[in-house]
């Protein structure tokens, strides 16, 4: 009798599931601890905002009512804020729904799949899930070399992902280069920006990208709730794209794919002008105290323009995060990245900043 595992597709037999960050309960059973502090997942560290909490109370009501499928009320509010149209809008359970839309809509098995080193793990997972063929280009200082994915865009090519800012490195693309390559791709191949990070960029060098599916109708740009708004735990995000597109991942799309409380909660944090502004000055003060923290112990990082940063020991960084563990303290090993020497520190408040600069100069200090 066959087994399950060869019932399963065969892109799905190889797969690695997602890790995502050890949860804080999870450390405090093992240890035994009164306090972690979790720096590990780009999760926002100021808690929810006044107004999502209000909005989330105002809708608890109502929880024996499916939500709107279409979503028309953030659809209007995100097409007042951002310009565009609400047609252009297809809303996801955080922007990674959006990536796997495209992807279900588009490609097959006899199809590849083009994105760089070093980018976001969901890329090849979701090309493996299809079936399709994943073609890396390496990277360049830790970001995209747009040249080399160019250079691996052929005929069976369907769609280039594009991080930016990039995570786990937080490296950011010029934005006359990336208009450059979005404008050159051919006709068949869809471009999927991903900007989950985009708040967090310095407004002097921030990429405007969502007038260019006009220009440039393969563009797919897809933003989430997740971290600057700090909705981590709700799952929303959205994609933006031409119309047609849109409509094409609407079909796909399953109904009432986001959830009432998120609806709510994302339309009520997309007014919240001031929570966001203490978010971003938040993160650069706490990207400024761990960047003195590495200069004082002699490492280097890879400049961030997201919040969070990698930080490079110089040794196999396994067992520094196992011993900032075992101090409460939790970060995120980037080896399956290809970066076994980097960990990546999300930007929490001064406090959770500082206590997990204390534990890493106790680490490398052996103490």
């Amino acid at each position: 009798m066959n087994t399950f595992l060869e019932l399963a597709l065969s892109g799905v037999q190889q797969l690695v599931p997602y890790v995502p960050g050890k949860p804080v309960d999870e450390l405090q059973r093992e240890l035994g601890l009164t306090e972690v502090v979790k720096l590990a997942s780009n999760e926002n560290p100021l808690g929810t905002g006044s107004k999502v909490i209000e909005a989330i109370k105002n809708t608890l009501p109502e929880l024996t009512r499916y939500p709107d499928g279409s979503g028309f009320a953030l659809k209007a509010a995100l097409a007042e804020k951002l310009a565009v149209s609400p047609e252009q809008i297809t809303l996801g359970n955080g922007s990674s729904e959006i990536l796997e839309l495209v992807m279900r809509t588009f490609v097959a098995p006899e199809h590849e799949v083009v994105f760089s080193q070093h980018a976001f793990a969901l890329y090849p997972i979701l090309t493996q899930a299809v079936g399709a063929k994943a073609k890396i280009a390496p990277a360049r200082n830790y970001g995209h070399d747009l040249a080399a994915m160019r250079a691996l865009i052929s005929d069976k090519t369907r769609v280039v992902f594009v991080a930016n800012p990039n995570n786990p490195t937080g490296t950011l693309l010029a934005r006359d280069e990336l208009e450059q390559f979005v404008a050159a791709l051919p006709a068949h191949v869809l471009c999927v920006l991903d900007e989950a990070y985009y708040e967090f960029v310095d407004p002097a060098v921030r990429t405007e990208s969502l007038a260019w599916p006009q220009r440039y109708p393969n563009l797919i740009i897809a933003r989430t709730f997740s971290k600057a708004y700090g909705l981590a735990g709700l799952r929303i995000g959205y994609g933006i794209s031409t119309v047609d597109i849109a409509d094409l991942l609407n079909r796909v799309r399953q109904p009432f794919n986001s959830n009432m409380l998120a609806l709510a909660a994302a339309e009520a944090a997309l007014g919240d002008a001031d929570y966001l502004q203490q978010t971003l000055a938040v993160n650069n003060t706490g990207m400024a105290q761990l960047i003195a923290a590495f200069k004082a112990l002699n490492l280097d990082w890879i400049p961030s323009s997201g919040n969070f940063v990698s930080v490079d020991l110089k040794q196999n960084a396994l067992p520094v995060y196992q011993a900032l563990l075992q101090k409460g303290v939790i970060v995120r090993p980037v080896a399956n990245y290809e970066m076994p020497n980097h960990l990546r520190i999300s930007i929490g408040t001064q406090r959770e900043n500082q206590v997990f600069i204390k534990a890493l100069q106790e680490v490398l200090s052996g103490v």
